[in-house]
């Protein structure tokens, strides 16, 4: 039976053959135990276990990775210590077979390494997103979208730097500097495209708006649905899906309407000269009357703000308190409008025959 064991096959002992296949096969009965208990102390590392709703929803998300990891690692390790056949080591373009092997195994651990930490990175992105859905701040989950693409991206690169180095023994350093040369060309290049992954930076942390928000830019107003690296997407009022670089939403006015504190109404009632002033005063006293009986108004102002040879301005300003949907607003200015037309009516005043329109100003 010893001799049966030492008995060499492709410069390595029968031995040797099943200590690796035994160790493969131990791993591929264990590693689902291994990967549960690995995924379990990150997720209690990560959060409150108890406190975790979706817990085997985030355990499935990285068992799977962390067991296609072990059972590579382990795989991979255990081949290594065969010794490689001489039968099978030839040169392929100065290469030889053994060399690129090795090149291969060690490109497949980093792959699978990388896989792992991506699907790492969005376990703790869901629960990071679970956690900032309790609040009302939507900036927290831009901020977790936006790093979890760029720590995406960072482990690409580092993989990518670590094949280089493990599998091609290539020396990083040599090519960071050029990197480096390269990206301060390429940045000279693209300075539009930085400027503009700058100008996320300060949206994400300087939140002048998030997504969800009503705003007006550059003559469009529309909600925003969704803040990349490069630019703002924004859905106007008819529909549309526009696109507004970055660099133009920080340096442009943006006016937000989520944020309004309050929503202004103003018009201007041109009433013929030939209406007296105890008319126009009676009209005002009964205005005012009106205008205090509205609940829904935060504060408003009438009075006769000018006079002059084609007609008497009477100023009318109020403001609604938000938030307050569009429907409501427009049913309340409505009311208020039908009020004004009934009072007009109701003392005989005409309003000015050169301008028989009433001006509305909406902000």
């Amino acid at each position: 039976m010893k001799e049966i064991l030492r008995y060499n096959l492709f410069d390595n002992s029968i031995q040797a053959y099943l200590y690796v296949l035994g160790t493969v096969l131990l791993m591929l009965f264990i590693k689902r135990l291994i990967s549960k208990y690995l995924a379990g102390q990150l997720l209690g590392i990560i959060t409150n276990r108890k406190n975790a709703p979706r817990k085997e929803a985030f355990l499935n998300l990285v068992i799977k990775p962390i067991e296609n990891f072990l059972i590579t690692f382990i795989t991979i390790t255990a081949l290594d210590r065969l010794d490689f056949p001489e039968a099978f080591n030839f040169k392929i373009f100065h290469i030889t077979t053994e060399h690129i092997a090795n090149a291969i195994g060690v490109t497949i651990v980093v792959v699978v390494f990388i896989r792992l930490c991506i699907r790492i990175i969005e376990f703790i992105a869901q629960i990071l997103e679970e956690k900032a859905s309790i609040t009302d701040d939507k900036g927290e989950n831009q901020l977790i979208v936006f790093f979890k693409d760029f720590f995406k991206v960072l482990l690409l690169i580092i993989g990518f730097l670590l094949i280089l180095r493990l599998a091609f023994n290539k020396d990083i350093s040599n090519l960071l500097t050029s990197l480096s040369i390269v990206g301060a060309a390429i940045a000279l290049a693209t300075k539009e495209s930085l400027e503009n992954l700058i100008a996320s930076f300060i949206i994400f942390f300087d939140k002048p708006f998030v997504m969800g928000d009503l705003v007006k830019v550059q003559n469009f107003t529309g909600i925003i649905e969704k803040i990349g690296l490069r630019s703002t997407r924004i859905r106007t009022e008819s529909k549309t899906y526009i696109s507004v670089p970055n660099k133009q939403m920080v340096d442009s006015i943006v006016d937000n309407f989520t944020l309004r504190t309050e929503r202004k109404v103003e018009l201007q009632l041109e009433i013929d000269l030939a209406t007296s002033s105890a008319q126009i005063k009676k009209f005002i006293g009964l205005l005012k009357q009106v205008m205090e009986d509205k609940e829904n108004l935060s504060s408003w102002l009438v009075y006769l703000m000018d006079t002059g040879k084609t007609a008497h301005t009477v100023l009318v300003e109020y403001y609604t308190a938000m938030p307050q949907n569009v429907a409501d607003f427009i049913a309340l200015r409505e009311e208020i409008n039908l009020n004004i037309i009934e009072l007009l009516e109701d003392n005989q005043i005409d309003l000015s025959a050169k301008n028989t329109d009433v001006v509305v100003t909406r902000k």
